[in-house]
């Protein structure tokens, strides 16, 4: 961005963007107007902690709005969150109206108000500067609206990933994975197998989709193109249902009413990796199984197997501290802890019997060389 002067714009001219990513991430579109937009930019975004602030400080100038002019009307395209507060404190009705609590200015400090400091600028001639602040910077957006902003610069400007990725100093193929993860939600549309409309919750957690498709057995599972592809159908028509699946299991389908089985990252995004890297998961999982089951049944048996035996151990280090405070001569315990010594006493002669066997084939084997 070229940097020109900083000046004074009436704030009654100024309006939201409705191109913004970041609001984007909510569903705002055209077809909103501005109040609409102030609604979810004070639930979504926390304006409260900035009407504190040019409440107790005002508007400070070297946090100018980055303002385009476009069909004729002045779009802030860098500051929305600033815009909206500076509007709920100059009209005390739109905090009434909503049953917001903010603090009352002065007639003197809502006059202060009535312009605001900014900067005129092309969105083309800003997007190194709200790349570096919004996507790599001290101001990061949610990796949807990161997305979404990459897109739109690769696409309008005809600028490649790499060097998107160079201008605002990212080294970790953020840009990159960012932008593949967007093209496979929206090859997903396009194909008709998932409808992001359609999401089980309100919000739509992105970076499942992404950081997701970086797993080997979910990259596998959809055979999605590496990171440094620029395609915009990044997964082969053979693999475009078991996308609309993948959708579905990390974002459900309110028409279905089907919750999506990733509810965080961790662990439900690694035991969904390892879950469609086993066939007989995967079937579980299209059958309704719940993910922790289907994850059970892609484990391998001596996965299995240490994991239960450690967390056997555990929980019997639990009891033994607590046996002299926590039994009570019940005899329904007595019997249980008999069984548990049964159980742990034919585990262990079976575990003898296998090491056993397996030192003689190797003392056979050396015998033999």
């Amino acid at each position: 961005m070229t940097e020109g002067n900083i000046e004074y714009i009436k704030t009654d001219t100024l309006n939201f963007d409705h191109m913004n990513p970041r609001l984007a991430e909510y569903g705002i579109g055209d077809g909103l107007d501005d109040s609409e937009i102030l609604d979810i930019l004070w639930d979504a975004m926390d304006v409260m902690e900035l009407v504190q602030s040019i409440s107790a400080s005002g508007f400070f100038k070297h946090e100018a709005l980055i303002v385009a002019t476009e069909n004729g009307r002045d779009v802030v395209i860098e500051g929305n969150r600033r815009l909206a507060a500076v509007k709920v404190l100059r009209d005390p009705r739109i905090a009434a109206e909503n049953g917001w609590s903010v603090p009352k200015l002065s007639v003197a400090a809502r006059k202060q108000l009535d312009t605001l400091p900014a900067i005129r600028a092309s969105r083309e001639e800003s997007w190194r500067y709200l790349g570096f602040k919004h996507v790599n910077g001290p101001a990061k957006w949610g990796s949807y609206a990161k997305a979404v902003y990459i897109a739109d610069v690769h696409r309008k400007y005809k600028i490649p990933l790499a060097d998107i990725a160079n201008q605002i100093g990212d080294r970790h193929r953020t840009v990159q994975r960012l932008f593949r993860g967007l093209m496979v939600l929206e090859q997903a549309e396009r194909a008709k197998v998932f409808d992001r409309e359609d999401r089980y919750n309100r919000h739509l957690s992105f970076s499942h989709l992404y950081t997701g498709l970086d797993y080997p057995g979910i990259s596998s599972f959809v055979g999605v193109a590496a990171k440094e592809d620029e395609s915009v159908n990044p997964v082969p028509k053979a693999n475009v249902k078991a996308l609309g699946e993948l959708c579905v299991w990390m974002y459900g389908s309110r028409k279905e009413k089907l919750e999506p089985v990733v509810r965080s990252q961790n662990p439900d995004l690694r035991q969904l990796n390892a879950v469609v890297a086993n066939r007989e998961a995967v079937e579980a999982l299209r059958a309704g199984t719940p993910l922790e089951k289907a994850f059970e049944i892609s484990r391998p048996p001596q996965d299995i197997f240490e994991s239960a035996l450690l967390a056997a151990k555990r929980e019997l280090t639990t009891a033994r501290a607590h046996l002299t405070a926590g039994y009570d001569n019940s005899d329904a315990l007595f019997k249980i802890a008999a069984v548990i010594a049964d159980m742990a006493d034919d585990i262990y002669q079976e575990l003898e019997r296998k090491r056993t066997a397996q030192k003689s084939r190797s003392k056979k084997r050396r015998v033999t060389e």
